[in-house]
């Protein structure tokens, strides 16, 4: 592979609200490659810059957006999965080979966030979001525990895969979900009245096992989920992490590349990519640059619309 534009690269129109979201002359880029497998693209508008993970390499590397140039950030990152960024432009990281989710201070100190909940480790944090008030939700599927690939094998010491939420006041650690089989990649829609969880069963389980993204009710004060619904079901390998645009379009990774879903539900454009995706995030001055993690590789792309405003985008 080498880096520069992708010859030969295309979107899948299917649907007429698709078109016009990615401009006619768009061309994609790949940044960089040489990871075993990417995940965990976060923005930081401050520093121009994006971080990802390299689970199996154990490593969190750094792209300028103003040299082109990347670096390692953090290595050894204890198999990090999940990053974000929030409210005071901290990392939050999700971290497979930690079992836990971590913070990094302005200073470079790493603060741990999440680590047990009831006195039982966690398995292996997976992706993470900050909401608007501060509190830090989660999942937390055993894919980390499984193998020493992408962290360290181990039993699970909680016996199920869960969804949790930080407290900002408190620190306390809570389930929200307890359902999935695999929670994987979340994201709040633009307005939080909903939070979309991807549920990746279907990876040790293909015949049975669920391929789809999830749509709960944000209830009460905001601290609880409940009602929920089936919003997507992947028609190309799995869904990981995703985000929303600012109309409340859902972009989210599959195996052929990036899959566009209008707010109801129906998949309206194909982004493809020559590998298959685990995350993505919007980032750039405007917010229009899709910054997306292939298999080994960092891709970007310039569209037509602008990531959802922090921290749902």
């Amino acid at each position: 592979m080498t880096f520069g534009f992708i010859e030969g690269f295309r979107v899948e129109v299917l649907d007429l609200r698709f078109n016009r979201i990615v401009p006619a002359s768009a061309r994609m880029e790949r940044l960089w490659t040489g990871a075993r497998w990417t995940e965990g693209p976060a923005w930081f508008p401050a520093h121009n810059s994006v971080v990802w993970s390299d689970i199996p390499n154990d490593r969190i590397l750094r792209y300028d957006a103003l040299s082109g140039q990347v670096g390692t950030f953090r290595q050894s990152a204890r198999n990090a999965n999940g990053n974000t960024v929030d409210q005071q432009g901290r990392l939050v990281t999700c971290e497979h080979g930690g079992r836990q989710v971590t913070r990094t201070e302005h200073d470079g100190s790493v603060t741990v966030l999440a680590s047990h909940y009831q006195g039982k480790r966690l398995n292996s944090p997976n992706d993470v979001v900050v909401k608007s008030d501060g509190s830090i939700w989660f999942t937390d599927p055993d894919y980390g525990i499984l193998s020493d690939y992408e962290g360290d094998k181990a039993e699970s010491e909680i016996g199920r895969c869960n969804v949790y939420r930080i407290d900002p006041q408190s620190g306390a650690l809570t389930i929200v979900a307890d359902d999935f089989v695999k929670p994987n990649g979340l994201a709040f829609s633009p307005d939080e009245s909903m939070l979309y969880i991807a549920d990746t069963g279907a990876s040790h389980d293909p015949v049975n096992g669920p391929r789809h993204i999830r749509k709960l009710a944000v209830t009460g004060d905001g601290t609880r989920l409940g009602a929920s619904e089936v919003f997507a079901t992947c028609t190309a390998g799995l869904f990981d992490g995703f985000r929303f645009d600012a109309t409340g379009r859902l972009w989210t990774s599959a195996a052929d590349g990036v899959h566009i879903y209008h707010p109801d539900g129906t998949l309206i454009g194909k982004v493809l990519v020559p590998e298959v995706v685990a995350n993505l995030c919007w980032g750039g001055p405007k917010r229009n640059r899709l910054f997306i993690c292939g298999t080994t590789s960092l891709y970007a792309i310039l569209t037509h619309t602008n990531g959802a405003s922090w921290p749902k985008g």
